[in-house]
């Protein structure tokens, strides 16, 4: 009984070496396309490009996504899905005060995890294909609404707790214009800093809400 519960152990530390080992490969390929798309743009990434600054073979490549415009989706797929994860995190962090969760989302958009130069230049590369590639649009539009809902759902309580006189759809329209731009301007490279970015998004939501928040934070409740 032991010596096959041993061997049946073996059998399955080796099946999950391999799953971990296909999972490995797959996110290396997926940041070398994000560098590549970072380095030379949407066009002039290709597979060999990415099997290269992976360090794996193009047969891995291959083997993996079949095709660049598989590896294209899947890149996409997986920071659509980090940057859902890393802002629906941070309302969880920060509380049921309406106040904190509204500053949590804005400094989440400008996190180190998040707001690096190679994913702006890689989100950069895709924004530019998206109008083209309904593939696109339909992998980040569930998540963008959802993004969107969530915005106006805290605005709407600033109001009804603050007596604000702004409409709360188009305030939340205002606030995802301001964020958007400001990372539009993070890709530009025109000398923001991603530090002087979240000054601006901390100084926009300090004047929209005065009585929740300041430049140094949630107003004490």
């Amino acid at each position: 009984m032991r010596a096959g519960g041993a061997e049946q152990g073996s059998g399955d530390g080796e099946k999950r070496g391999r799953k971990a080992s296909k999972e490995t490969r797959r996110q290396q390929l997926i940041e070398a396309t994000i560098d590549s798309l970072a380095k030379r743009g949407y066009s002039d990434t290709t597979l060999a490009d990415v099997a290269d600054g992976a360090g794996l073979s193009r047969g891995i490549v291959n083997f993996h996504f079949e095709s660049k415009e598989n590896l294209l989706i899947a890149t996409l797929q997986y920071m659509s899905e980090e940057y859902g994860d890393h802002w629906n995190a941070a309302l969880e962090k920060a509380g049921p005060s309406v106040a904190s969760r509204l500053w949590a989302i804005v400094h989440a958009d400008f996190d180190r995890k998040i707001c690096t130069k190679r994913k702006l230049a890689a989100w950069c590369a895709f924004w530019g294909e998206a109008k083209s590639r309904p593939t696109y649009q339909a992998l980040c539009g569930a998540r963008d609404v959802k993004y969107q809902e969530t915005v106006i759902s805290l605005c709407t309580e600033l109001k009804a707790e603050g007596g604000y006189a702004y409409e709360p759809e188009p305030m939340a329209l205002s606030l995802c214009a301001m964020l958007e731009g400001l990372w539009l301007r993070l890709m530009m490279g025109d000398g923001t800093t991603r530090e002087k970015a979240l000054e601006a998004a901390i100084a926009f939501v300090a004047i929209a809400f005065p009585k929740h928040l300041t430049i140094q934070g949630p107003q004490p409740q």
